[in-house]
């Protein structure tokens, strides 16, 4: 391993794909040990339904705790087969838990219980078919003028992801007047794309605020078992600086990140600020392209043989 600075960020929902782990689980014990973890911690066959071809994959509450489960049994994995250690974490919306048990701020089976009832609540608050939302995607974005252009209408800036890309969350019937506004207020001379994404639910929008105080409840429950001092090394989705070493702290950000934007690009600068390395870890590489933009290499480990190319 190079000694240098390094920094460890993971992507989230969306990134799922069936079979993803399995060449880890195959033949790192360490990485087993996490899907084996993760089973007991839920109470149903996390490695089985990561490596199958099951629709429940697509729910929101099954598949965020299987992209932990298979980010953190990748993370252990490089650290037991090539002796991979990061100084500093980051994870975009789901993947700030990840990023949050990868540097000992939160025990792998809490973050497991706490995102399969994170991914619950948030299917609870709008029913499918409700919400929608959408990347949209050209030059030198400015998150807040899209949000006057979307004055008055029930969308929100969900996620701030790069210059060149922010995504909207909101009503799914509100969408195409959405669009329209902002088609009418870009730039001609800029080519302008809008991308429905396919997602169960508006996530990190005004209407996820109804489970606040529920999964507010859930945090508290498992406060005393963070260790803050470690999560200074991890960002924060909610104020896009890394977090404090306050545990209450901690907790308001995480509970405020459910129903506010993702600040992703203010997240890479923090880190990029830090660390000289940047590894995206996870079972697509969504990441990269957003540290491109911002003029930063981000090498992404998908799989055990691109892990053999990076660090073999």
């Amino acid at each position: 391993m190079e000694s240098k600075t390094t920094a460890a960020v993971f992507p989230g929902q969306g990134t799922q794909r069936p079979g993803m782990g399995k060449d880890f689980y195959d033949n790192i014990p360490a990485s087993r040990l996490i899907y084996e973890e993760a089973s007991e911690a839920v109470g149903w066959d996390v490695a089985a339904l990561c490596f199958g071809d099951d629709d429940r994959m697509n729910l929101t509450e099954y598949a965020q705790p299987c992209i932990l489960a298979t980010e953190m049994a990748m993370f252990r994995g490089l650290q037991d087969m090539y002796g991979f250690t990061a100084d500093y974490f980051g994870g975009h919306s789901l993947g700030e838990y990840t990023a949050l048990v990868a540097a000992g701020a939160m025990p792998l089976s809490d973050a497991l219980k706490i995102v399969n009832a994170r991914g619950r609540l948030m299917q609870q608050a709008s029913p499918p078919g409700v919400g929608a939302m959408a990347a949209v995607i050209t030059e030198n974005l400015d998150a807040d003028v899209i949000r006057e252009i979307l004055e008055g209408l029930p969308m929100d800036v969900a996620n701030i992801n790069s210059s060149d890309q922010v995504v909207i969350s909101g009503r799914a019937d509100i969408l195409d007047i959405a669009s329209d506004r902002l088609r009418q207020a870009a730039d001609p001379e800029k080519p302008l794309r809008i991308v429905p994404l396919n997602v169960s639910a508006p996530f990190h929008s005004r209407f996820m605020g109804t489970i606040r105080e529920a999964f507010r409840d859930i945090l508290d429950s498992v406060a005393a078992k963070l260790n803050p001092d470690k999560a200074e090394q991890v960002t924060s989705n909610f104020s896009g600086l890394f977090h404090s070493g306050n545990t209450s702290h901690i907790i308001e950000a995480l509970v405020s990140q459910i129903s506010n934007s993702v600040k992703w690009r203010d997240n890479m600068q923090a880190l990029a600020g830090k660390a000289q390395l940047i590894y995206e870890i996870g079972p697509n590489r969504p990441l990269r392209n957003f540290f491109m933009s911002i003029g930063i290499t981000c090498r992404s480990i998908t799989t055990l043989s691109s892990a053999k190319r990076e660090f073999a």
